[in-house]
């Protein structure tokens, strides 16, 4: 995140738990010190309060443009069902500081005993931490699980205990980069532009290795903070090295301005494929025409073959429903933040206590529940708090005369053969 941005943190956020001071010394030392803390108050009865935290404004704001949608829906479900669950919603702002605050706030004041998560390491990460700390669950999404699961610290034989995440990994976002490159003929150099931030980062150490085993060359000429306004650095270096595709990962608002400067500057690959930035069909539309044939990772599209357990819809049919609810396109967080309810609902429902965080974790290890971005289900890997789920690739294609200006086609199945592929990549030029 930029400079800017507010730094201050809750004192809430970083006070231990009373059952952390009873482990950490004897049982004098931890009366002592529990006899500052004001008594815990008894849960009043009423409904069971789940937390949700998203960007809901700020340089992340599109992945949260679903939330209102799959919120009024989720509550009207809950009510027809006549459970009585609260959804505590707070907005990041797209500051790292601030949703470590506001999840602070859910767990300490609000009395959450669930908190859902999934808008990118900036708000993934922190509210995880935060749910770690103070020990209660927490399920995340819509991050790669590697800057996930390493940035915050985790290792593969000392795994996480209160926080758990279900989306795909870099291997698979590379593997759907390569084949779409693959289908088009070019010199095999690739130019990287990644940011200096947690997820950025992750891309930018995953990428080469990979890219080189399969016959490319990478050539990255370093990080930029994000927010930057002259990316003139970066395209002199791409031109020079004759780079035909250019990747990278990004917010919307770095990628516009580096794809408008490139094109003023004259760089011209045959193929663009960047993540996050292009995931959202406004942001593709901003660039007007320089959009179309741009490439991204797919997490879920209408084709998807997938339904909701608590709907009962379609991919198809979210997708229709959302349209015509808001008169927006689809875009892909919708699935996921779905998802994350889905998830929710499931814990819930099994779970011997759902007031109690104990033993909605002791439901929440044992998921397994088919949902409309596929199955969720931890156990299997790559680590204990991780459930993987399917990835294709694709492009947007302009499409004149139609409702929206441009249409998100999944170009690349290899990695997902059960998920349709309905086009081949084409170049930029």
């Amino acid at each position: 995140m930029n400079g800017r941005e507010d730094n201050h943190k809750s004192c809430a956020a970083i006070l231990p738990s009373r059952r952390q001071i009873i482990r950490a010394g004897g049982v004098a030392v931890g009366a002592a010190v529990l006899a500052s803390f004001p008594a815990p108050r008894v849960r009043a009865a009423g409904p069971v309060k789940i937390g949700y935290v998203s960007p809901q404004t700020g340089a992340l704001a599109p992945f949260a443009a679903a939330d209102r949608f799959v919120l009024a829906g989720v509550r009207d479900l809950f009510k027809k069902q006549n459970r009585a669950i609260e959804i505590v919603v707070k907005d990041s702002q797209s500051s790292t500081s601030r949703a470590s605050d506001v999840a602070a706030d859910l767990i300490l004041r609000d009395k959450v005993s669930l908190v859902l998560v999934g808008a990118a390491p900036e708000t993934d990460n922190p509210v995880s931490d935060q749910c770690e700390l103070n020990e209660v669950p927490c399920v995340s999404t819509v991050s790669p699980w590697q800057p996930w699961f390493f940035v915050r610290g985790g290792k593969p034989d000392k795994p996480f205990k209160w926080t758990y995440h279900f989306f795909w990994g870099l291997e698979d976002a590379i593997a759907a980069f390569i084949g779409m490159w693959r289908q088009l003929e070019t010199n095999r150099i690739v130019g990287g532009v990644f940011a200096n931030d947690a997820d950025a980062n992750a891309w930018g150490e995953a990428l080469p290795p990979e890219l080189r085993r399969n016959g490319f060359q990478f050539f990255d000429p370093g990080r930029f903070q994000t927010l930057t306004d002259n990316f003139s650095a970066h395209i002199t270096a791409f031109k020079s090295a004759g780079a035909d595709i250019i990747t990278g990962n990004m917010i919307p608002p770095d990628f516009t301005t580096f794809w408008t400067q490139a094109r003023q500057q004259g760089l011209k690959p045959r193929i663009a494929t960047v993540g996050k930035a292009l995931l959202f069909p406004a942001s593709v539309e901003a660039l007007g025409a320089a959009g179309d044939k741009l490439s991204t990772e797919i997490w879920w599209s209408p084709h998807h073959p997938f339904k909701s357990s608590l709907s009962g819809e379609t991919a198809a049919q979210l997708a229709a429903a959302y349209t015509e609810s808001t008169g927006r396109q689809w875009s892909q967080p919708l699935g996921y933040i779905h998802a994350l309810f889905e998830v929710a609902s499931d814990v819930l429902k099994r779970s011997a206590d759902p007031a109690s965080a104990e033993a909605n974790l002791q439901s929440l290890v044992t998921t397994k529940l088919d949902t409309i971005v596929g199955t969720v289900a931890w156990g299997a890997g790559p680590v204990k708090n991780v459930a993987k789920t399917p990835l294709v690739g694709g492009q947007w294609r302009l499409t004149p005369g139609a409702r929206f200006s441009y249409d998100l086609l999944i170009t690349d199945n290899s990695g997902a053969s059960f998920i349709p592929a309905v086009a081949r990549m084409e170049a930029l030029s």
